[in-house]
């Protein structure tokens, strides 16, 4: 029992590759109808950078749940069968594909029709990345605190609450601000509603879930005070990043850091007591 720290590599790996990926979407949107200057698309391009940068802290991240970084490759021996090996590819994909693709505009050397559809090709593959991080545990009915709707939801919500924030922070670095970025905060702040709604939900359910020698409630124990701390930390990150606004100007860059940050913790946060929720079927269950 605790609160699952022991899995941080795995905590990274999950925020940061659904943060990049809803951050990558923001960004693809904004070059593909933000009706943008070549400048502003050109910055707006080199600013991805920072998506790749935490992408790769992410993969690093999760070599160093295999216990060695050389068994990285094995992970990906049963494509197809297993739903680790699918989510360690599909991430690899999007990795490639979108680095690949950034450094060949970044160098001027992608056609802008092509640009287009690397782009859109991209969000996809973003998306169906986060997908395949939920069935790793979502499609376990050995472990019944993860084989529920509310594993999908909770992936697809950090995604959310982190993209839009991570995106609206690179397109200030890159010096853009249009009416558009105005809705990004609201959708943190919807995807926060629902993911609040959701803790307490599953909060509730926990108290049905058992098997004959363990119960679900019993896992993390400061279970309540884990969610409340990370809803605030949110809630500080999304103060961070509206207040300034509703002042009628746009936050600093170093403010925006502070919020996202707060906004990682948060998640990290809330993944740290999902693993601490892990526990086995046993003898038997009951719900």
């Amino acid at each position: 029992m605790g609160s699952g720290w022991h899995e941080w590599p795995l905590m990274i790996f999950t925020v940061f590759g659904q943060c990049v990926a809803g951050g990558f979407i923001v960004l693809a949107l904004a070059l593909l109808k933000g009706n943008l200057t070549v400048d502003q698309q050109q910055r707006v391009i080199r600013s991805m950078f920072g998506l790749w940068v935490l992408m790769g802290a992410a993969f690093i991240a999760s070599t160093l749940h295999l216990g060695s970084p050389l068994r990285a490759f094995n992970a990906l021996n049963r494509v197809g069968a297993s739903a680790l090996s699918n989510e360690i590819a599909s991430g690899a994909i999007f990795f490639i594909v979108g680095g690949v693709g950034w450094l060949l505009a970044v160098l001027g050397k992608l056609p802008v029709g092509l640009r287009s559809l690397w782009l859109v090709v991209t969000m996809v593959l973003g998306v169906v990345f986060v997908w395949m991080m939920a069935r790793v545990y979502n499609s376990i009915d050995t472990v019944p605190t993860w084989y529920s709707i509310w594993t999908s939801l909770g992936f697809f919500l950090t995604m959310l609450i982190g993209g839009p924030l991570l995106g609206y922070l690179l397109l200030r670095c890159a010096g853009v601000d249009g009416w558009a970025m105005r809705l990004l905060p609201a959708i943190s702040l919807l995807a926060l509603s629902l993911s609040a709604m959701v803790a307490l939900i599953q909060g509730t359910e926990l108290a049905t879930i058992h098997s004959s020698i363990q119960q679900a409630s019993a896992l993390v124990p400061a279970y309540g005070s884990l969610m409340a701390w990370r809803v605030a930390l949110l809630l500080i990150a999304l103060a961070c990043w509206v207040i300034p606004q509703l002042k009628g100007y746009q936050p600093a860059l170093p403010l925006l850091s502070l919020a996202f940050v707060l906004a990682l913790a948060g998640e990290l946060i809330g993944r740290g007591v999902f693993y601490g929720l892990h526990m086995t079927v046993g003898m038997a269950i009951a719900s």
